[in-house]
């Protein structure tokens, strides 16, 4: 079968197109069926290639010198869009020349760029950003949104939810994905008003939609491993994801300071390293990157700025999983379904009224 190809911003990243390309050349090895389409200075691109050869004959090179940097604001990255690798990456999809972009530039830009030229998909609002977050279980997490979004009302949080279950089906191949909305406490009196309902529509529509849902959870049990989906608005997610985030570093600097306290403590490092190495891979946010703007008419895959190569190969990975499973599809069928669900709701509400007159 033909897989379409994968756009690659190639200049996007703290390390620019040696990390961009070698982290494809990695992807491709899991992901064999894969064409990419390397989007930057063509020299440059050229030069990485050459260590590369598999990569090299599965890929063409559309040429920009043009760069969107870390200080451009998303209104001046949009009026240099077709001159820029970021840009041309996107519009790649727009046109159907890639079925899906990858960058690891400015967030801001890319989310704004990704929005007016792909636009949403029929039935989704607003998209929401989707990251894969480690836990204690054998599963990742699926949260969103992580910031593309401040303020949302009951029928965005419905929809992240469903986008998040139709992702975590890719990722996790679990066919009920556990939901739950991030609030304040697990009571269903608690949190805002947009919450509470939202709750009570996925609450009624769960069966259509193939998910286990059981109203909210809290901060603190997200990585906990009992739930494969976490849905909030994009400014509670962005400090959660930044505070889960810090946390991690924090206790890293700190077993590193305290091993390197005391003789005893480094002989007790050397005793307990493969405890720490573990420890290290599972926190490693290159293990785990690879953001997905859901809700677009084409994919869209956000890589951490500092990613090294195999955090670049993750963030590939994960943009084939996607085409591979064809997760647009996955959506909108769901968003169906809970439309009908809807619309039963509603007539139902309308006979008791009747009734009771």
């Amino acid at each position: 079968m033909s897989l379409p190809r994968i756009a690659v911003d190639a200049m996007g990243g703290d390390e620019g197109v040696r990390v961009m390309v070698e982290g494809a050349a990695l992807a491709r090895r899991r992901h064999d069926r894969f064409k990419f389409l390397l989007v930057g200075d063509e020299p440059r691109i050229k030069a990485a290639l050459d260590a590369h050869p598999n990569l090299r004959a599965s890929s063409e090179i559309l040429h920009t010198d043009g760069v969107i940097t870390g200080e451009d604001k998303p209104s001046q990255a949009i009026r240099r869009a077709k001159s820029t690798s970021m840009g041309l990456a996107i519009n790649a999809v727009k046109t159907g020349d890639a079925g899906a972009a990858v960058s690891g530039g400015n967030t801001g830009a890319l989310m704004a760029m990704s929005k007016l030229a792909l636009r949403t998909m029929p039935g989704i609002d607003r998209p929401a950003l989707a990251a894969l977050l480690p836990t204690l279980g054998d599963n990742d997490v699926v949260m969103l949104d992580l910031g593309a979004n401040t303020e949302c009302d009951t029928r965005n949080l419905v929809q992240f939810a469903i986008m998040g279950a139709a992702y975590s089906r890719v990722v996790t191949g679990r066919e009920s994905p556990r939901v739950r909305l991030l609030n304040i406490g697990t009571e269903e009196t608690k949190g805002t008003d947009e919450l509470r309902d939202a709750a009570n529509v996925l609450k009624a529509a769960a069966a259509d939609l193939s998910i286990s849902f059981d109203g909210f959870t809290e901060a603190d049990k997200v990585c906990r491993g009992d739930v494969d989906v976490v849905v909030t608005d994009g400014f509670s997610g962005n400090i959660a994801l930044k505070a889960i985030e810090g946390t991690a570093r924090f206790v890293g600097d700190l077993l590193r300071r305290s091993f390197a306290s005391s003789l005893r403590s480094k002989i007790g490092f050397l005793v307990s390293r493969p405890a720490t190495e573990l420890l290290k891979h599972h926190l490693d946010p290159n293990n785990h990157n690879g953001a997905v703007f859901l809700g677009l008419n084409g994919i869209v895959v956000k890589s951490h700025g500092s990613a090294n190569a195999a955090g670049v190969a993750n963030a590939v990975a994960v943009t084939a999983r996607l085409l591979e499973e064809d997760v647009t599809d996955r959506i909108t069928a769901d968003l169906a379904r809970v439309g009908e669900e809807s619309l039963r709701m509603r007539r139902n509400g309308a006979s008791a009224q009747e009734e009771r007159a």
